[in-house]
């Protein structure tokens, strides 16, 4: 990495930040922390400010030339600060660190690479901040994706350094799509090359982690399944943004909250599942010590029969996803568990949701069904919200060809105690659980590069060791990342699943984290062209 000894930083500084790395900083510290280093003022880096000359200002900012050239301008001419201190969030090319030197090296006192082009959401979910990825990745009309797989695979690799890890890499094999297949032998390169321009001189070894790479389409259920645990069901019902929650307070002004990591109670509540937290018996309890419970009970009986609405509604879609009713019966016919949400007055939203439910539990559906089934929820206009999951690899139309897309295979939870409406399991949790075992197939999930001995869990690999193949070596990390956005109920899955095992961390994330109503705009979207340039010509006097 670039850059000389690195001084203490004295009071007073000016901090400075665009855009990305202001979200960075949010994510990871408060105000009152930077105040204690010596940070007294946050500023964006593209703002007109004014000179401070007796202050040293911080710059931390992503290595591109927007924020170079905006570095260097306040230093070309007339400084505006005593000195600088540079932290790039990646690696910066040669020839922007050159292009720094020619013009700033006599103000530059530190300048250096951190590493740490991801935001860190929570404790073990981060995000790429790139939610455009998935319409550059999955759209036909696309013209970036290789671009962008480059960038998701520098960013995934500033990952493994920030946790000073060099994983093994494998992948979902698609029969398809290949995107997790490219990103995976980036990554790898990517990664190879990081430490072998280690300070160090030695040449760093693979250590006890794996980083699993798998496309959005792998689990179509998940992300647009109803939820009944608190952060997923929240942020599906709530319009919540940028993680603040808007609600009037006893006094009728509106209040926020800052549903984040510096929330002690949200943490403890997020994952707990809806009915942990309220039941009908207690709403009963609470209104019969009410003194006017008895002018309550009309309003309580709407409150109920509302409530008996969306049961029905969550239970439908369970059973679709599932495959099985609460009794554990095979879901025969799938059109009479969809029929009573198409013939309720469901949103439309909720109506597709279901139906696409639907047509996953048959791996798809015929040509003429599906023309029905959308002018039943009345979108023959937008039928994208359906027929562009197929450029997800997701069959949207059954096709009897042997390469069709099949399910992969279920770990049988049958013994576990679930919820009625919560029965499904995301799909990604079972590969956690298969990776932390040693049970993940190799023929569908290919090694891109040599894991530690303790990954190789396939009985091939496992018979020229000497010793019987262990479960994963405690200390360790499994990094999973979904190639187009992870939903809630899959990020819960990484903290279950490291609570369960206590020998692994899971962390996991993706290009951003997506709720089901912008899970089907971004899909809708995706074959929507690029809007055309029209070139205006104004009209002249005496023309």
């Amino acid at each position: 990495m670039h850059g000389g000894k690195e001084h203490s930083i004295p009071r007073q500084t000016l901090y400075c930040s665009p855009h990305f790395t202001t979200r960075l900083l949010s994510s990871c510290c408060k105000m009152s922390d930077l105040m204690a280093e010596g940070i007294t003022i946050v500023e964006d880096l593209f703002k007109s400010r004014e000179p401070v000359l007796e202050m040293k200002a911080v710059y931390f900012m992503s290595p591109t030339t927007k924020c170079v050239d905006a570095f260097i301008n306040d230093f070309k001419l007339k400084p505006k600060y005593k000195a600088a201190y540079v932290y790039f969030t990646d690696y910066c090319p040669d020839d922007l660190f050159n292009k720094m030197k020619l013009f700033c090296a006599k103000h530059i006192k530190v300048c250096k690479e951190i590493n740490i082009s991801f935001l860190p959401l929570e404790a073990q979910v981060f995000t790429c901040d790139n939610p455009g990825a998935f319409k550059s990745i999955y759209s036909p009309q696309s013209t970036e994706r290789g671009q962008t797989l480059e960038t998701l695979a520098d960013q995934l690799v500033t990952l493994c350094a920030t946790l000073d890890e060099y994983p093994g890499v494998r992948y979902k094999k698609d029969s398809q799509l290949d995107y997790t297949k490219v990103l995976a032998e980036l990554v790898d390169n990517k990664l190879a090359q990081h430490y072998e321009l280690d300070n160090s001189g030695k040449k760093k070894e693979k250590t006890q982690a794996q980083l699993i790479i798998v496309d959005r389409g792998f689990d179509p259920v998940s992300p647009i399944l109803h939820e009944l645990t608190y952060q997923a069901m929240a942020y599906d019902l709530v319009p919540i943004k940028n993680d603040i929650y808007k609600y009037k307070g006893k006094d009728g002004s509106e209040k926020e909250a800052l549903l984040n990591e510096s929330d002690e109670l949200w943490i403890r509540l997020r994952h707990l599942h809806i009915a942990e937290q309220i039941s009908i018996g207690g709403l009963k309890q609470l209104m019969k010590q009410m003194p006017a419970f008895r002018k309550q009970v009309s309003q309580f009986l709407w409150y109920y029969s509302l409530l008996c609405f969306l049961f029905n509604l969550f239970l439908c879609k369970q059973d679709l996803a599932v495959g099985s009713d609460v009794e554990g019966q095979k879901v025969k016919d799938p059109m009479r568990t969809l029929l009573p949400v198409l013939l309720n007055p469901h949103s439309t939203h909720d109506k597709i949701r279901a139906v696409l439910l639907y047509i996953f539990s048959l791996n798809g559906t015929t040509e003429e069904n599906l023309t029905k089934l959308i002018q039943h929820v009345k979108i023959e206009g937008e039928s994208e919200y359906i027929t562009n999951w197929n450029l997800l690899g997701v069959p949207i139309i059954s096709s009897p060809s042997l390469f069709s897309s099949r399910k992969p295979p279920r770990r049988d939870r049958s013994q576990e105690e679930t919820y009625n409406l919560s029965r499904w399991t995301p799909i990604i949790k079972d590969v956690m659980e298969d990776v932390v075992e040693n049970k993940l197939d190799t023929k569908d999930w290919p090694h891109q590069s040599e894991c530690p001995a303790a990954w190789n869990g396939s009985r091939a690999v496992s018979a020229r060791q000497k010793h019987k193949p262990s479960a994963q070596e405690a200390g360790s990390r499994l990094i999973i990342f979904v190639l187009g956005g992870i939903s809630y109920s899959e990020m819960r899955c990484a903290y279950e699943v490291t609570q369960a095992t206590k020998s692994c961390e899971v962390i996991i994330g993706s290009s951003h984290i997506l709720t089901p109503t912008s899970l089907l705009e971004d899909i809708r979207d995706l074959s929507k062209k690029p809007m055309e340039t029209f070139t205006m010509v104004e009209e002249t006097s005496g023309s």
